[in-house]
């Protein structure tokens, strides 16, 4: 006998109410970046961020494997550079591995950032012994972001309406 498919209306009417909490709090920007210059503020904030993702869904700690991390790694990236402001790719690997836990090499994570430079999405400055990554086109990765956002949101609801019937 099948159980009657949960309220998946309610995790997202959850983090609805967090999102539109968030917002009503602090206005909404579409300028990425921040002044945070240390890792710690990006750690800070990254924190914050999950502490809300925390508190909107049904779980008590939410953890990305290594999979998922590649998986979205230029939204990932791109999160990373914009709070960075402007950063580079021996940075955004320790991130990586400090943020997420995930141990990427650079030749994963550079192809990446090359792609994104080579698209017109990052904009890279050539400094004495490394190159510096920034957004360049903030429309871009506001939509990007935005249409991976609502694709894991989808198939997480799917899947939490799916779970009775297991």
């Amino acid at each position: 006998m099948r159980e009657e498919t949960p309220n998946t209306e309610s995790v997202f009417d959850e983090l609805s109410r967090a999102a539109t909490a968030n917002e009503q709090s602090e206005s909404y920007d579409i300028t990425l970046g921040t002044t945070a210059e240390s890792t710690k503020d990006i750690e800070r904030e990254l924190d914050e961020l999950m502490e809300q993702v925390n508190e909107a869904l049904p779980t008590e700690n939410v953890q990305f494997d290594e999979a998922i991390i590649k998986e979205n790694l230029d939204e990932i990236l791109l999160m990373l550079i914009a709070l960075h402001e402007e950063t580079h790719g021996k940075e955004l690997l320790s991130d990586l591995t400090h943020l997420f836990g995930a141990q990427l090499s650079p030749g994963t994570v550079y192809p990446s950032l090359h792609n994104l430079e080579e698209e017109d999405v990052l904009s890279m400055h050539a400094k004495v012994r490394t190159k510096e990554y920034s957004i360049a086109d903030e429309e871009y990765v506001r939509a990007n972001v935005e249409r991976t956002m609502v694709q894991h949101l989808a198939f997480g609801l799917l899947l939490y309406a799916f779970l009775p019937r297991l």
